[in-house]
């Protein structure tokens, strides 16, 4: 079967995780790179797939009939003009996490996607590895019984030069911190877990980077509707950086992933197949002191499903709609952290944040 066209918008320093899951992937293939500067996207190009198309202009990209589907990997603040761009051309469209910076522009491409008849999903990846899905098929058939605590560590480092090698990087507004540029996939993998949120307090600090007008650690609670508590803890100041965890404690069963890789998984109700969950997972890298150190195969996976979506006219394993309320519990720490207290979900004056 013909492989589908994916054009990437932005080769800057993640696009290669991008490009190196289109190169392994059997279903999808990258045939552009556009960007602004032609020699990065010509440099992907180069190291990824020499067939594949280098455009300037965005607009040249999405009249290629070969582009289906288009990963849009700019800066955070810019996603909102691409996807609608995209959109309006009837392109398919997989964004990079955080979708945009308010919940307004969301609802924007969310609704645009719906009316051109795209698919529209966010790399919020960490979902799809697999202690995760181990994680979230027991929690919905109730192994767990009652949930108890859900915690996310996140102990990572990035040196000053990580925030000024592009000047959004140290820009709160364009989506830099720790809160929504680093931690936001792992909030995600809480809300993923526990659903939509009802409060979140929030403590945002500046531990070891005080080049940077920004947070570099967070602390923050969320009191889920459920009424399920979960706890962050998130730094990129923390030398030299350890892989992530995910921690779901229950009345029945405990489970934590470590980075890629389950690191433990016990029930009550011990099972046979309970071996094979412990072994999930491997023990790649997590981009705990390298912002590169990161796996293609989550990447791949959200790309290849986003094929086998369009070909059996189904929903992508990620839709933007699924991760607007991981993008309400961030900007509610955010505005938790200003105003100094909790603050209740959802809430409707979103443009105070950054006043």
């Amino acid at each position: 079967m013909k492989k589908v066209g994916f054009g990437i918008l932005g080769a800057g320093m993640i696009s290669g995780i991008h490009a190196d899951a289109l190169r392994k992937s059997s279903k999808a293939e990258l045939v552009a790179v556009c960007d602004v500067r032609t020699e990065n996207a010509q440099k992907l190009v180069n190291d990824y797939a020499p067939t594949a198309k280098v455009y300037s202009d965005f607009d040249a990209m999405l009249a290629d009939p070969r582009v289906e589907v288009v990963n849009i990997v700019t800066p955070n603040h810019l996603h909102t003009q691409f996807v609608l761009k995209a959109a309006a051309a009837g392109k398919h469209v997989l964004c990079e996490k955080p979708p945009a910076m308010s919940l307004a522009e969301t609802d924007q491409m969310i609704a645009a996607c719906e009316k051109a008849g795209v698919k529209f999903g966010i790399f919020v990846q960490s979902r799809m590895r697999e202690p995760m899905r181990y994680i979230k098929s027991a929690l919905d058939s109730g192994r767990f019984g009652k949930i108890l605590r859900v915690d996310v560590q996140m102990k990572w480092f990035r040196n000053a030069d990580y925030y000024k090698m592009d000047a959004w990087r140290s820009n709160r507004k364009c989506g830099a911190g720790v809160t929504i540029q680093h931690a936001f996939h792992y909030i995600d993998i809480l809300q993923y877990l526990m659903g939509r949120g009802a409060k979140v307090y929030a403590e945002m600090r500046n531990l070891a980077h005080p080049e940077v007008a920004l947070e570099d650690t967070l602390d923050a609670e969320i009191v889920f509707a459920n009424g399920v508590r979960g706890f962050v803890q998130a730094s990129t100041a923390l030398w030299p950086g350890n892989d992530v965890r995910i921690e779901v404690y229950g009345t029945d069963g405990t489970a934590v992933m470590s980075g890629t890789a389950m690191s433990a998984w016990k029930f009550k109700d011990e099972r046979p197949e309970d071996e094979i969950a412990r072994k999930a997972g491997s023990a790649a890298a997590t981009a705990g002191g390298d912002p590169k150190a990161l796996p293609s195969e989550d990447h791949q996976f959200v790309i290849d499903d986003c094929v086998d979506a369009i070909r059996e006219n189904r929903e992508v394993c990620i839709p933007c709609s699924s991760v607007r309320g991981t993008l309400e519990i961030a900007l509610g720490m955010y505005k938790s952290d200003k105003e100094k207290k909790a603050i209740e979900l959802p809430f409707s004056d979103e443009d105070s944040i950054w006043a």
